[in-house]
């Protein structure tokens, strides 16, 4: 005998997949601010991140399974990339724990984007590279200069991009086109 779902369940699931996504696209906004400031990706927003993506798929247990497996063959494959020292560790975890919510084309087109992304901001680095060296930024400087002023100084110690600003962009961008 199977259960057909009562009208309260579909309620649950049709709103839980939206509020779900739209939540993460917060999280990844205030990952790619604090990945800025401090080139840090905390454990506890990825696997916030991770939660919500299963709890965006509840209502296909199917889907779940297949984004559990897929983001387990891509951990794999990040953990040799992390191991040669191409990408940092929060990367590693903040790709993972966006796929844990996608399917394997999801999953395929946040790679495709992050590097996109990536490549963007590689060339704004560079760029940067040619800008002036600004004065310190003083107090009541705006946003935009105190950033600026930092990232110039990052830039000139050849220190490592935000590269988790790519990674939000694309799982933003990938969470708008698997639909709010």
């Amino acid at each position: 005998m199977s259960q057909c779902p009562t009208s309260l369940e579909l309620h649950l699931m049709n709103w839980i997949a939206p509020t779900a996504s739209f939540l993460e696209i917060l999280l990844l906004l205030y990952v790619a601010m604090i990945d800025i400031a401090t080139r840090l990706i905390r454990n506890e927003i990825c696997l916030v991140l991770a939660l919500l993506g299963i709890a965006g798929q509840f209502a296909s247990p199917m889907q779940v399974t297949e984004s559990l497996i897929v983001a387990t063959i891509l951990l794999l494959l990040l953990l040799v990339i992390y191991q040669r020292g191409w990408i940092g560790g929060g990367d590693v975890k903040l790709l993972v724990a966006l796929a844990i919510g996608l399917p394997l084309m999801g999953v395929i087109q946040l790679l495709t984007i992050t590097a996109l992304a990536g490549g963007v901001l590689a060339l704004v680095h560079l760029m940067m590279r040619l800008l002036p060296y600004p004065k310190l930024a003083p107090a009541g400087s705006s946003l935009v200069r105190r950033v600026y002023a930092i990232e110039r100084w990052r830039n000139l110690r050849h220190a490592p991009l935000p590269y988790g600003v790519a990674i939000a962009c694309g799982g933003i961008w990938t969470v708008f086109s698997q639909g709010l």
